[in-house]
């Protein structure tokens, strides 16, 4: 900058880097600082153009207004208090420190021991001070002018009983596809190249839900065997973009991608990590909260040199704090309100839920949420558990949220294993999991369904692998689950053995059928629609490789397996009764006796006490009407949903479809293709296969 520069008081609000027309506002909460730098930069670099005070100081909130200061300036903070580990303070000016409301970032963290507050070399470790200044390694905040622009496309506004989403990583998904041109691969432009739009199109998606988008701070360890945090579950700054997903750096990149989504009618959903940061415990670098007020961002314990840690990776952010809340708020209204999105999946969410050291559904952060009107109006997902005690809550959250629902991945794997004593729960999976979230008004969308997610195998991988094979990612096997429910149909691993093979494709076909028939939110795992493998690594956060990026070369032989998926969203959008509004009651819906469930044995006789406590069953036939009210009894269509588990055929006797006549057969997993016309009359027997699923239809 070439004028002389000088600071104005400016205002406390808002926070962060704000521009006005004619300057930038500059605010930054610290409660326990004793005093605050604004450090410029002409460039990217070792040396601050210019280091000034912030004059003011109000209600904890530094700030200062720099006159004729533009959007683009680089910029970053110093920040002076007492370095004392032993009470919870961490300050050190010779660190560079990011806005924690900072829009952008001029280029992505990288691991440098220069960030640490303390002397790694020291053996007092972090007792010790670090006089090193480390803005040469580290990134500048970005000035951003991030006013609201002029309105894009109209959002879906998807019900949520009728999404279908799809959990994707925004530079995995194009990285390898050949119609994306190499300069945006890897980036927001690249997800909405038209080949990419049509194929989540042609799906049937009505939802992409993206790994995390924020800036990752990769750690000292991930550094040291030469990877990097690439799911992005290490966030370090909340309100900008991670710059890898920018191919030009400027964040209208991502804004004008959600709303080439939206105009093809796909919402767009974020994964969020509010729970933790990446600057990790004690030992961690200091990147931004630790050095601008750590007592106050931290949920510290007892010994307040240290993290409490529910989440597992060494510190939880502190949002009992009304600042820290009212960042996470501000962050989560910005992304709706500027950056267009519709909807957030929690990441531990029962962290961000705990008042004190208990789970607290009416606590401060869900009760922030839902009373404030534009965020209660998107698409609110829990992962509803932690690490912390009592931290598994499934069910426990507020009406108005859906829940990872992880008692329906393992149910589904386990029954399509074959094991003993699932079909019970099998039931209460496919129709919505009532057990778990009847109640106060919740309906079946509460739950959000999956098979499959970026944490585990792969949905080729959970059928060729029992045992994971993690081994790239340099911790000896030790990571990631060991409880797969997997079946590797007789092979461990590549297999050229056709039996095992067809095998293999017809338990996709079963897991993927029985995920888009069962009531509730399904969640499909980007590339499982064509065979996608990471060769057996159920835990590729690490991945910033072939292992975790797509492969779009998929063999023709999983051509159909894609069309396969797209028939089942197919029927699921045309067909009210696989995302009904309400959850099945049992209850007859008309005069003849019809109920809008039945549990049907093999004889076609609804099961009754003794026959769920079978554990030795494994088939289980589901005859739903598909209406909600008995006056539109006769207007809709009976469907009947077999499957069998099991290593033998079963023999099913086939009900009465009223108020149709006969029975057509629409999904048959044991053919690759859909079934050709195949119509039976009640009370006829259909020989389901071994490990096969079927779906009939009444017709007149």
């Amino acid at each position: 900058m070439t004028a002389a520069l000088y600071l104005k008081e400016g205002s406390p609000q808002p926070l962060g880097a704000t521009f006005d027309g004619k300057g930038v506002n500059f605010a930054l909460f610290s409660a326990h600082a004793e005093k605050v730098e604004l450090c410029l930069f002409d460039s990217d670099g070792a040396v601050d153009s210019a280091r000034l005070m912030l004059p003011e100081h109000t209600d904890e909130v530094w700030h200062g207004y720099l006159p004729d200061a533009r959007p683009g300036q680089l910029y970053g903070y110093r920040v002076h208090g007492p370095y004392d580990p032993l009470n919870g303070h961490r300050f050190n000016p010779n660190k560079l420190l990011i806005d924690p409301y900072a829009r952008a970032l001029s280029h992505a963290f990288e691991w440098d021991e220069l960030h640490c507050g303390y002397d790694p070399a020291d053996p007092r470790g972090d007792l010790s001070f670090d006089t090193r200044d480390n803005a040469a390694a580290m990134p500048k905040c970005i000035v951003v002018d991030w006013a609201k622009s002029s309105a894009g496309p109209a959002r879906p506004g998807t019900d949520r009983a009728r999404s279908v989403v799809y959990e994707m990583h925004v530079r995995g998904y194009t990285m390898r596809h050949p119609s994306v041109d190499k300069a945006v691969r890897g980036t927001m432009a690249g997800l909405r190249h038209p080949d990419i739009i049509a194929h989540l199109r042609a799906l049937g998606v009505t939802a992409v839900e993206l790994l995390p988008v924020h800036p990752i701070a990769t750690t000292r360890e991930l550094a040291g065997r030469g990877l990097r945090d690439y799911w992005g579950y290490n966030s370090i700054c909340f309100f900008a973009p991670e710059p890898r997903y920018l191919s030009g750096g400027d964040i209208a990149e991502f804004r004008d991608t959600v709303r080439a989504l939206h105009a093809a009618g796909i919402e767009v959903i974020l994964d969020v990590v509010f729970n933790h940061s990446g600057e990790g415990d004690e030992t961690g670098p200091t990147l931004s909260f630790r050095g601008i007020d750590n007592a106050s961002y931290y949920c510290l314990a007892e010994d307040r040199r240290r993290y409490l840690d529910v989440t597992g990776v060494r510190n939880t952010l502190n949002l009992e704090h009304p600042r820290v809340l009212q960042m996470v708020m501000d962050s989560l209204r910005y992304w709706v309100e500027v950056m267009e999105v519709d909807g957030f999946r929690f990441d531990l969410a029962v962290a961000l839920a705990r008042q004190g050291r208990h789970f607290a559904p009416q606590g401060k952060f869900l009760a922030a949420v839902m009373q404030d009107p534009l965020l209660a109006a998107t698409k609110l997902i829990a992962e509803p558990w932690d690490l912390g005690p009592d931290g598994y809550q499934l069910g426990a959250f507020p009406p108005g949220w859906s829940e990872w629902n992880d008692k329906y991945r393992d149910t589904v794997r386990r029954f399509w294993r074959g094991d003993d004593g699932i079909v019970g729960d099998l039931a209460f999976r496919l129709s919505g999991s009532s057990d778990v979230f009847a109640g106060r008004g919740r309906r079946p969308t509460a739950g959000l369904n999956f098979v499959t997610a970026h944490d585990g195998f792969t949905l080729a991988d959970l059928v060729s692998y029992e045992t994971k094979r993690n081994l790239e990612n340099g911790e000896d096997n030790r990571d990631g689950s060991d409880a797969n429910y997997a079946w590797n149909c007789g092979a461990e691993g590549e297999t050229s053995d056709p039996a095992i093979m067809a095998l293999r494709a017809r338990q996709r076909r079963n897991l993927m059928a029985t995920l888009l028939l069962s009531q509730g939110v399904p969640m499909l795992l980007a590339g499982d629609e064509f065979g996608r493998t990471q060769r057996g690594n159920n835990n590729a956060y690490c991945q910033d490789n072939e292992i975790d990026w797509i492969d779009w070369s998929a063999p023709e032989s999983d051509r159909s397996f894609f069309e396969f998926v797209r028939h089942l969203t197919q029927l699921r959008a045309a067909y009210p009764v696989f995302h009904r509004l309400r959850f099945f009651r049992g209850d007859h819906i008309d005069g003849d006796g019809v109920k809008d469930i039945a549990w049907l044995r093999p004889d076609g006789r609804e099961m009754v006490d003794e026959d769920w406590h079978a554990r030795d069953l494994r088939c289980l036939g589901v005859r739903y009407a598909a209406v909600e009210n008995a006056t539109a009894a006769t207007e809709g269509f009976a469907f009947m949903l077999l499957l069998n588990g099991g290593g033998e055929p079963a023999v099913f006797t086939l009900p009465d479809p009223r108020p149709q006549s006969r029975w057509k057969c629409l999904v048959d997993t044991t053919s690759a293709v859909q079934p050709p016309d195949c119509i039976r009359e009640p009370g006829s027997e259909f020989t389901l296969a071994a490990h096969a699923l079927a779906l009939f239809v009444g017709e007149s």
